[in-house]
């Protein structure tokens, strides 16, 4: 029998406008609070990564950990400035990368790259496959996609979408 293993895609939280550069942005007050009730979502759908990548910006190491501190995770990120400004095959190549001990990961990244690669992966048969479409995949979103076998086999639609949920502090409705 094939091990399952998880691979969650997350968008940032939501940023402030401007920095001195792109990189550089840091999330909005909203964001922190977002981030931080996706977090407490993710832990109670049971998700605990034992690997993580997130890019090198501002923005998504700041919603590593506000998502990690709403999961209660301790999980040290592994910083990849790739993921900055690759498309979803970057992403795939790096997922592919990760150690075979590894049962559950986590990258959190940018659109439009985590919108196509959640596109991409999604084989159609999951209990939320439909649910993400081409362009709506907002800040502080996450889709949780169960994959079968090793992570250097992880392919275009293979991945059976979980569930997909946009993190959202209670008084944002």
């Amino acid at each position: 029998m094939e091990k399952q293993r998880l691979l969650v895609v997350v968008r940032h939280a939501k940023a402030e406008q401007f920095a001195a550069s792109d990189v550089e942005r840091v999330l909005s007050p909203r964001g922190r609070d977002d981030g931080r009730a996706l977090g407490r979502w993710l832990a109670d759908e049971g998700i605990t990564p034992d690997v993580a990548y997130v890019s090198y910006a501002a923005r998504t190491r700041e919603t590593w950990d506000v998502v990690a501190a709403g999961a209660g995770w301790g999980l040290a990120p592994q910083i990849d400035g790739n993921l900055y400004g690759t498309d979803e095959e970057g992403v795939l190549e790096l997922v592919r990368s990760t150690p075979e001990h590894a049962s559950s990961v986590v990258v959190v990244g940018h659109n439009p790259t985590m919108a196509m690669l959640v596109q991409l992966l999604d084989d159609g048969e999951g209990e939320a496959s439909g649910s993400v479409e081409l362009g709506s995949f907002p800040t502080s979103a996450a889709a949780v996609f169960e994959v079968a076998g090793a992570w250097d086999d992880v392919a275009p639609m293979g991945g059976r979408l979980r569930a997909c949920h946009v993190g959202r502090a209670a008084d944002q409705g």
